[in-house]
């Protein structure tokens, strides 16, 4: 089953409560008028696509609409389509990791399936032929270096840990040394996810950071929030609160599949303009894939 099956497969829900229902309003209008819109911003709104973002696609699409001098109902899932597909193209979803080593910087809070992701990213990129090395600077739970581990053994990797209660750093510190002595491509680090002591994730990220600065000087550097799309609007907030504390350059987006809410993609890009460049649909090892815009929008709408 290829990637495209895969998010066709895995969009299901969000189909049902997005497509389908535009469908039907489409189909029962036939013409394009002040109701249809607003039966339109309710479907989006109620698919986790945000106030503010729905607002905005129906106001484009309005104006499209009077350009095109459109009457028939049914091609204004085209222009939805059209809108859809710019907002999560714009800025590009490509992760730049062409130095070597590169870096991705792993941040979450605890139960988004950091550390699965962590897994997934480090055998997509093993798949391409490049040698991947893990760094377990979560060492505020005994349990994340080990899963880490488990995950490590599973793809095929090594993995740089300390014990539990470990300074960050300094786990980030021996990781990049081995990461330079083994020739490694790409370093992935895991970070602690806890959020209600914003301060000291703070303090700890901002040190990983001037480790990788002095370390790693000119390295290519992705720092990737891990969301779980089944918490919908919360995903954003969690967002807000981490972009505050670290320079976000993309989202990992996992669950998918297992949600109604897939237009919480759309609603990142356009409110925090943070581009989603991973997603996960699926529990298997390869269902983490890079995200493409105009794919997630077909897949949506197939």
């Amino acid at each position: 089953m290829g990637f495209f099956d895969k998010l066709k497969d895995g969009l299901m829900k969000t189909r049902k409560s997005i497509t389908e229902k535009i469908d039907q309003v489409l189909v029962s209008f036939g013409k394009v008028d002040e109701e249809l819109f607003d039966e339109l911003e309710e479907i989006l709104i109620t698919s986790d696509l945000g106030i503010d973002t729905t607002l905005r696609v129906i106001e484009d699409i309005k104006s499209k609409v009077r350009e095109r001098k459109i009457i028939d109902a049914m091609k204004v899932k085209d222009l939805l389509k059209e809108e859809l597909q710019e907002i999560l193209s714009k800025g590009g979803n490509e992760l730049k990791l062409d130095t070597k080593p590169a870096v991705i910087i792993v941040i979450g809070v605890n139960g988004v399936g950091k550390t699965t992701s962590i897994g997934k990213i480090a055998n997509l990129y093993k798949q391409q032929g490049k040698k991947v090395l893990l760094a377990a600077g979560d060492t505020f739970r005994a349990a994340a270096i080990d899963q880490l581990e488990i995950w490590a053994e599973r793809v095929g990797v090594d993995v740089i840990a300390q014990k539990e209660g470990s300074d960050p750093a300094a786990v980030i510190y021996d990781a990049v040394q081995a990461a330079k002595s083994r020739k490694a491509d790409l370093l992935i680090c895991d970070t602690a996810g806890r959020l209600h002591t914003k301060k000291n994730l703070m303090e700890e990220l901002k040190k990983v950071s001037r480790v990788l600065d002095r370390e790693l000087p000119g390295a290519d550097r992705e720092t990737l929030l891990v969301l779980d799309a089944t918490t919908g609007q919360n995903a954003i907030s969690q967002a807000k609160t981490f972009s505050e504390t670290a320079d976000i350059t993309g989202i990992v987006l996992t669950k998918l599949d297992g949600t109604a809410k897939g237009g919480i993609v759309v609603a990142i890009k356009s409110e925090l303009d943070i581009p989603v460049k991973l997603i996960g649909v699926g529990e298997q090892i390869d269902d983490l894939q890079r995200f493409d815009a105009t794919e997630f929008v077909e897949a949506l709408f197939s």
